[in-house]
């Protein structure tokens, strides 16, 4: 904990580090109340800097012993590091002894006690309190590492790397000792000593080689590793085909731990996971958790080359291996899916998640460029910025050079710099130069301002139809509004996928004027300027444009269509991204003018007739039918205000819902009947989208039942939730009573706890369920809200495990606005005692929820005084984590 302002850390003053560490031999003599840590490290001065001290981080660590070559050094500490004004030679060996307490590490960072064992996570800086090092990302070594602890206590330890030896030693203790033969950053190793049980794998991959694949969990819990291991498995073959990327390791390694601040953690070889990501039956896990479960394993493996074969520089270079990995994470699970419907039910889902999230970040306080300027605290910048939006940017590079050509770009980054620590540049260059000549190529300088600018660019595109020369002129132009530390912005280089449909919904051709005549419907233009306009010819009848298909770059599109023209997107568009768009829109419309009104909040039946036709469509999937029928939510509504009324949005919102229960009931009926699954669970993209259907149809038959005093489907769903054979229907039909507020929605709720109440993952699930119900409309108001204060007084609640407090706390306050935002500023009030509470124990966690509140600014009064008021005396605490002071004084300043 630091007083006062944190430090600054800028990109611009970034120095290679006055001394490598090439080789580090590491033992650990593992205990939970006081583990002893001795390091060999073989050192080297950067000789092209002058000669200084060697500054090691520690922080949280008892030093016992320091010595170089063999012999005592003077040295000296300093807050959080280890100092050597004359080390001896521009070569030598170190040698530290020190000790470290995970039982009191409630950090989660560095070693920690969770359940049944011993566990690290050094990402981003956690490996300073496990031991003294060089803890930045370019100091690169080759690590050797003798664990050694209880036999019967930790009978399973594990390193990175391959296996050396292993054995027994007196007074019941074992040893391991683990090899990584490839060069890696801190932040990268990893320690697991505990109680495990394996599922284990022998492949081949097509290289030839035999690898062992091991799956590690508590006992009792292995029957839910099967999907973790096919994931894996799936993970390997398909980098192994798209890429040509193999497994580089002997064994490739999964741990999963309660007690995570992250999802997961890519360590090289011992990937450590959050049991969310790695856990999985049809008995207690969803279709959602199914793919949860797949895309995470999938993108920590891929990070085995897009992370750790080559890594980043520097902090500021995180979405190098992020935003890289998670655009490979997406197209892997695309590609899993199956067919394009599939594809893009996901592609869908993903710019769903971007919009919600990631714009808003991009609007808020804590904007920051996808690689930051600056940072005072690094764990503040694991954002949806840097992954999702640099995911982005990295399909936009795709987008412009062509699959293969994406494909020859990543062979070439390969080649040039496996094996060292470099930069988004570095990147971005290496995928121009395997494509001289294209669209990036020649606008790379102008491309990197995605890199560089904060914010979300705003694309305005008008069109002009001119029957007499049958053209159509279509004007493009970009603005974008400033950011913190960022006035001005440069012109971004944006990749506009498009097509044209007349009126009858047929798709026209896209020849441009001067080009020969084509028959294509489709094309990508790229505006790198403020403006551009281009006319299109042999046009017979004024056209509908469909722009930004398939989301080709991360911005905000106001095209100016026309309700009937967003009808003829929805009803006929061949790109189903831009179909379930103009659906979206449509509903979005009303919602706002409803709410900016007094008037009763009613869709117009071309809207709902629109969405009845959707919902009717045998030849469309199920899954894209339940996303076009889902509203918008509260939040994302929210944002579209400069000030919101979050009451006022959810009145709006539940009015609308209703209507659709009412209006489309027999279509709901229909889609019940005709979606069930007859047949063995599986997970994948048809049976789970019959399944989203289903408990659409469900939730909307059971709303329209309370509402009408119809106990019948009320009754059913009650024994769709007894019967249910797998947990997709099981919390679909508690979900459809507890949000209907059904009166059999308490002993279902009952019910549920008692049938699962030992399995950790799913009282989350119980936990969430309540805190995401919506609040009632009327005299039961607040209802929601004092039910989640009871359930934080509930022997299962606990603010010590990030799971936990994320499936109540967090989803109260990220996915229930109006329980959340209260006139009498109850949920403020529970926010800053959160805050501060967590923010002694667990920093990461604390920052996160903190974040909770930085759009405070957009809400109307008397919400925006109380939580400007909440922050304030968040922020007047005198012992708050750098993490947790950054997010509240950037909120605040904003």
């Amino acid at each position: 904990m630091r007083e006062g302002p944190a430090l600054t850390i800028r990109r611009a003053d970034y120095t290679e580090p006055a001394y490598w560490i090439r080789n580090v031999e590491l033992t650990f003599d593992l205990d939970p109340a006081k583990t002893i840590v001795s390091s060999r490290l073989v050192i080297e001065r950067n000789l092209s800097l002058p000669p200084q001290p060697l500054k090691l981080h520690g922080e949280d660590i008892t030093l016992l012993r320091v010595q170089a070559n063999g012999e005592s050094v003077s040295f000296r500490q300093e807050p959080g590091l280890l100092v050597i004004d004359n080390p001896p030679g521009d070569n030598f060996t170190l040698d530290i002894r020190n000790t470290c307490c995970p039982d009191k590490n409630t950090q989660l960072s560095g070693l920690f006690s969770s359940d049944s064992g011993l566990f690290t996570q050094c990402e981003a800086e956690g490996f300073r309190r496990i031991t003294y090092f060089l803890d930045r990302p370019d100091v690169m070594a080759v690590y050797t590492v003798l664990l050694r602890a209880d036999k019967k206590r930790y009978p399973v330890l594990l390193s990175n790397g391959n296996l050396l030896e292993e054995g027994e030693l007196e007074g019941g203790r074992h040893y391991a000792k683990w090899h990584d033969p490839f060069r890696k950053p801190s932040y990268l190793f990893a320690v697991v000593a505990a109680d495990l049980v394996a599922r284990e794998q022998q492949i081949r991959t097509r290289s030839g080689r035999d690898h062992l694949l091991q799956v590690y969990v508590r006992r009792g819990d292995l029957d839910k590793t099967e999907h973790a291991m096919n994931s894996l498995i799936a993970s390997v073959v398909w980098d192994e085909a798209r890429f040509k990327l193999p497994l580089d390791l002997e064994r490739f390694m999964i741990v999963a731990v309660g007690d995570f601040n992250m999802g997961a953690m890519e360590n090289k070889g011992l990937n450590i996971f959050n049991t969310k990501f790695v856990l999985a039956s049809p008995a207690t896990a969803t279709d959602v958790d199914f793919a949860g479960v797949e895309s995470v394993v999938g993108h920590e493996y891929f990070h085995n080359w897009t992370g750790n074969r080559i890594t980043c520089r520097d902090w500021f270079q995180l979405s190098l291996k992020e935003g890289l990995t998670v655009f490979r994470d997406q197209e892997f699970s695309m590609d899993m899916a199956g067919g394009p419907s599939a594809k893009a039910v996901k592609r869908i889902e993903d710019v769903r998640g971007l919009r919600q999230v990631q714009f808003p970040e991009d609007a808020g306080p804590m904007a920051h460029p996808v690689r930051p300027d600056e940072y005072q605290a690094i764990n503040n910048f694991y954002t949806a910025t840097v992954y999702e939006k640099g995911a982005e940017v990295v399909r936009m590079m795709q987008t412009l050079v062509g699959r293969e050509g994406f494909e020859r770009g990543m062979t070439l980054y390969f080649q040039r710099h496996d094996g060292f620590a470099v930069t988004c540049d570095d990147f971005a260059q290496a995928i121009a130069d395997a494509n001289p000549g294209s669209m990036l190529s020649v606008r790379l300088d102008k491309f990197k301002n995605w890199y560089a600018q904060a914010g979300t660019p705003q694309l305005k595109a008008r069109g002009h139809y001119n029957a007499e020369q049958r053209s159509y002129t279509l004007t493009l132009a970009q603005t974008s509004q400033p950011s913190p530390g960022q006035a001005h912005k440069l012109p971004y280089v944006i990749p506009v996928q498009m097509g044209l449909l007349g009126p009858d919904g047929q798709a026209l051709p896209v020849q441009l004027e001067g080009e020969y005549p084509s028959s294509a419907t489709e094309r990508v233009l790229v505006l790198d300027e403020p403006s551009l306009s281009l006319t299109f010819v042999n046009i017979d009848v004024p056209p509908v444009p469909s722009l930004l298909r398939g989301f080709s770059a991360p911005v905000r599109l106001d095209d100016g269509l026309s309700n009937d023209e967003l009808l003829i997107l929805l009803k006929h568009d061949s790109d189903p991204f831009n179909r379930w768009e103009a659906g979206q829109r449509l509903v979005l419309s009303a919602m706002m003018a409803a709410t900016r009104s007094d008037a009763p909040p009613v869709l117009d039946a071309a809207i709902v007739e629109a969405l009845r036709s959707v919902l009717r469509d045998e030849t469309l999937d199920a899954a894209f039918k339940e996303l076009v029928l889902t509203l918008p939510n509260e939040r994302y509504v929210a944002e579209q205000f400069e000030v919101s009324d979050p009451q006022r949005i959810h009145v709006v919102h539940e009015a609308m819902r209703d209507q659709l229960a009412a209006e489309l009931h027999a279509d709901w009926l229909w889609a019940w009947d005709n979606h069930q699954v007859n047949e063995g669970y599986r997970p994948d993209a048809q049976q789970s989208g019959y399944r989203a259907l289903a408990n659409r149809a469900l939730a909307m038959l059971v709303r329209h039942a309370v509402a009408t005093g119809d106990e019948v489907w009320q009754g059913k769903a009650y024994g769709r939730f007894k019967t249910a054979g797998n947990m997709t229907e099981r919390l679909g039909a508690l979900q459809a009573l507890v949000e209907a507020h059904a009166a059999l929605a308490e002993p279902a709720l009952a019910r549920f706890y008692e049938m699962f109440k030992g399995e950790a993952l799913v009282i989350d699930k119980w936990f969430a369920l309540q805190a995401g119900a919506p609040e009632p409309i009327g005299p039961n108001a607040g209802r929601v809200f004092e039910r989640i204060q009871a359930l934080m007084k509930h022997p299962d609640f606990s603010l010590k495990n990030p799971n936990r407090a994320r499936s109540l706390i967090f989803t109260l306050m990220s996915a229930n606005p109006a329980a959340f935002h209260r006139a009498d500023a109850a949920g403020y009030a529970l926010w800053e005692s959160l805050v501060t509470d967590i923010d002694a124990a667990n920093p990461q966690l604390a920052s996160r929820l903190a974040r909770m509140m930085e759009r405070w600014r957009r809400l109307a009064e008397p919400w925006q005084s109380a939580a400007r008021d909440a922050l304030a005396r968040v922020a007047a605490q005198p012992n708050l984590s750098d993490d947790t002071r950054e997010v509240v004084s950037r909120a605040l300043e904003s």
